[in-house]
This record gives structure tokens, sequence and C-alpha cells, in this order.
């Protein structure tokens, strides 16, 4: 699907949604009401929960005390692609009786097609008050030159950009590591996005992530990335005996100290979400001790954000 293609199914799209209820959501309850003078809007990544309904995960959560959820929406995820229209308002609804948002919306997306649904997704997502969606990513090829692979990338982004203005959704994307992502380098990312204004496509800046990769470096990382900041996202990576990079228990890992400190002095006031990623996300069994190290890493994030 090309753009033009995709505008001209917007309109029809749009009656479907109102057609079935799907209206944009006055967030308003009075659980975030009263935690909107705060400055950090705080959310966890609920892969690991996605055994449960949706009144559960909403229960689960609020009870910790997060503002709302990073949950995944794409194959393999808690709602799958193809049942987003009937599933999403749902999920959007059991979350907000309990006074929490759909704060990242973590897709499959990375370009408008058809094969990824982009625009039913996108703009069911829009219509139910979702704000922002993480990006799948774009990988390079080992094999062939990598500069003009970043030149291919762009337009990609450029259409999926255009895409996500006129449907009212912003995309973000995070700097994974690992040896074929782009982003990883972090400064592939920044160039590209320097193209676009920060309003319309941000980055999704993952600490535990710019750690593995840049080690000492992560200040400069921060600082190429921070005009397209839209969203922090905190693990804590640590090396075993086989040195390969690990995740653990936040202050117990690779992560300085100095990052708080730095995200503090930043300006930053945004969301900021939690990967509480040393489970095995596959197995319901390991809910109870998976729901307490999310507790536990969330009084320490609050500790180094100086948040009650």
């Amino acid at each position: 699907m090309n753009r033009r293609a995709f505008l001209r199914q917007s309109l029809s799209t749009s009656a479907a949604l109102s057609a079935a209820g799907v209206v944009p959501i006055q967030a308003a309850t009075k659980a975030k009401a009263a935690k909107s003078s705060e400055r950090f809007t705080f959310c966890t990544f609920t892969k690991s929960l996605q055994h449960l309904d949706y009144d559960a995960l909403a229960e689960k959560i609020a009870a910790i005390g997060f503002d709302g959820v990073e949950a995944p929406i794409r194959p393999g995820g808690h709602i799958e692609p193809a049942q987003v229209e009937d599933e999403l308002p749902k999920m959007v609804a059991a979350l907000k009786k309990r006074g929490l948002e759909l704060t990242v919306m973590t897709s499959g997306i990375n370009e408008v097609s058809a094969e990824q649904r982009t625009e039913a997704v996108l703009r069911t997502a829009a219509g139910l008050g979702v704000k922002r969606f993480r990006m799948a990513y774009y990988k390079y090829d080992l094999n062939k030159p990598i500069l003009p692979q970043v030149d291919e990338f762009r337009p990609r982004l450029r259409e999926l950009v255009a895409a996500c203005r006129e449907i009212g959704i912003k995309p973000i994307y995070q700097n994974h590591s690992g040896k074929n992502y782009f982003g990883a380098t972090v400064w592939d990312l920044a160039e590209v996005m320097s193209g676009f204004d920060p309003k319309d496509a941000g980055i999704a800046f993952d600490i535990g992530h710019a750690t593995i990769e840049g080690a000492k470096c992560w200040p400069l990382h921060w600082a190429v990335c921070r005009d397209h900041i839209d969203t922090v996202y905190v693990k804590e990576p640590r090396w075993g005996e086989d040195q390969r990079p690990k995740v653990g228990p936040l202050g117990e890992g690779g992560i300085d100290p100095g990052f708080y400190q730095t995200l503090l002095k930043s300006g930053f006031a945004g969301p900021v979400s939690l990967h509480v990623e040393y489970f095995n996300h596959k197995d319901p069994k390991l809910e109870a001790p998976f729901l307490a190290a999310v507790k536990k890493d969330f009084a320490t994030l609050k500790g180094y954000l100086k948040v009650s």
C-alpha cells in the first residue's frame, strides 16, 4: 500500500471505527488527574503478562503504582494485529477503569503496508487515545555496504511518519543492541531522525542497550539523541562469566548512576518505561516472582529519580 492508497482508505476506516464505538479517550480519570503534576509518566513493559486477561493485567499493574503500560500489540503479542479492532478497545477500557493508559504500544510496524496492517492498527490505536507506538526495527544486511542501506530506510520512515501525522499518533524507534540493528550504534538513528520534527517522530532511548553498545560513551549517545527523545527505557545490563550481556535487577549491573542525574538535569519530562526482562516471559508460572521484581525495580527507579 502506497501513501496515496493509504489516504484513500482513511475515511472508510474512520467510519468503521465510529460505528464500532471507538472514540478518543478523554484521559482524565481522577486517579490519573492526581498524578498529572508529576514530571514523569511511568509505565512498564508487559510482555511477561500476556497470559492475563485485560482486567487482571490492569489490576496488577495499577496495584504497583504505574501510570500506564507498554503493551505488545504485534505478531506474537498480547493482541495480534488482525485482532486489533476487536481487542484493543477492550484492553484500553480495562486499563482506563484502573486509572491507567496505554502509554506505549509496542508494534510490528516499520512501514506503510497492507502486510503490517499499518492503517488499521494505528488508526484504531489513535482513536482510543494512544499517543505513541514503538516501531519494529530495521536491520542491516552485513553482506552489503552499510551506508546505502541507511538511505533505503529513510523513505520507508518518511512515508510512515507522514501517515502517522495524518492519523494523529507518533512513531518512536528504540536503540536496540545487536550486530545488525539499525540504531544500535545510535549515531545512525540520530542522523536519520534529524530529518524529522521531534513532534512527529521520536526516539525511545534505552540506557540498557546504549550501555551494552557504548559503555562509557552513553553520555554522547544521550546528547546526540536528546532533541528527539520521546520516551526513556530503563533496564540493567550486566556481563556474566561468558562475557555475554544479560539483564538483571536495577542497581546490580552496568548502568552508570550518573545517567539518572543526567536525566534529572536534562529537563526531560515524558514517559519512562521500566523493562524487567530477566524472567522467561513465556512461563505463566513465573508471574508472582516477575511482579515482585517489577515492584522492587520500580521502587529503585523512583529512588534514582527522586519520586516519592
